[in-house]
């Protein structure tokens, strides 16, 4: 068996295709959904995800501005921009990139942000309304790897699905996604983590695997099903190499498989893109 692939190009091509016809019903309203990123110092793969936000916006027609500042940012300053977001009418949604330098509080300026311009579905509250079930941003990759799934006619309703990390960004939020009661959830869903003892035994068990844990090659392919579909989170760099935390092997055993890169990536930034959007309609309904 050698797995399909996850194609998160493809699949994020047809939901950007969705979204630029949103765009242009916005834009005949009076309406141009604007997109911003904070990106603070010189992180290097951060200055990466940033320009591929910001050439996404283009190309489907939105509004896109990106503010970038040294690292020797101050917390005042850094506050400064993320309340001058806040108040601009311009932007329906921005983000705050991660990592920030060490002299400022990540959580600080997340909690500082307006939740309806959430552009990461991470804030407080938008997390509460993801618990809820509830109508609000979701976090961009736990609803990309739900939309890249769904594209390729993985099943997740009444699926187990084990979540290998219980990170903020992706394994917690995923598994609130995957457990409501709603289309394209519904699932069983196992939350391994580093205190799980034997991994593989759980996962085992799973129609879909989740790895996002930031450690190459932690998935191998004896902890994985025959014809279970796997998820590969994971963004290692290593000796100039890009890896995923799935083992190569496992495309041996996996019916599908996610790659790195081209997998989880796209997703990520089109559900940013697509949250814009919804923030810019319902900025429309309010007006």
């Amino acid at each position: 068996m050698t797995a399909q692939k996850l194609d998160g190009w493809a699949a994020a091509g047809a939901i950007r295709a969705q979204l630029a016809d949103e765009v242009a019903d916005l834009k005949a309203h009076g309406v141009v959904p604007g997109l911003a990123t904070v990106l603070i110092g010189d992180d290097p793969a951060s200055h990466v995800y940033v320009t591929n936000k910001h050439k996404g916006c283009e190309e489907i027609g939105m509004r896109s501005l990106r503010i970038d500042l040294p690292a020797d940012t101050t917390r005042e300053q850094a506050l400064d921009a993320v309340e001058r977001l806040n108040a601009d009418p311009s932007i329906h949604s921005y983000l705050i990139q991660y990592p920030v330098p060490s002299q400022l509080d990540f959580n600080e300026l997340l909690y500082r942000v307006d939740p309806k311009k959430d552009g990461d579905g991470l804030h407080p509250f938008n997390l509460g309304l993801l618990a809820l079930g509830a109508d609000g941003p979701r976090p961009c990759t736990p609803v990309g790897i739900q939309a890249l799934l769904s594209h390729h006619g993985v099943g997740i309703e009444g699926a187990t699905v084990a979540v290998v990390g219980r990170g903020l960004t992706v394994g917690r939020p995923l598994g609130m996604l995957l457990t409501l009661k709603e289309p394209n959830a519904n699932a069983t869903v196992i939350q391994c983590h580093t205190g799980t003892p034997d991994i593989g035994e759980f996962t085992r068990q799973a129609d879909i695997v989740v790895a996002a844990v930031g450690r190459a090659g932690t998935v191998t392919a004896d902890m994985i099903k025959p014809g279970a579909a796997v998820v590969d989170v994971g963004v290692n760099r290593i000796d100039g190499e890009l890896l995923g935390d799935v083992a190569p092997e496992v495309a041996e055993v996996a019916a599908w498989l996610s790659p790195v890169p081209g997998g989880v990536g796209p997703m990520t930034i089109t559900m940013l893109m697509r949250n814009t959007v919804a923030a810019a309609r319902r900025a429309l309904g309010n007006a």
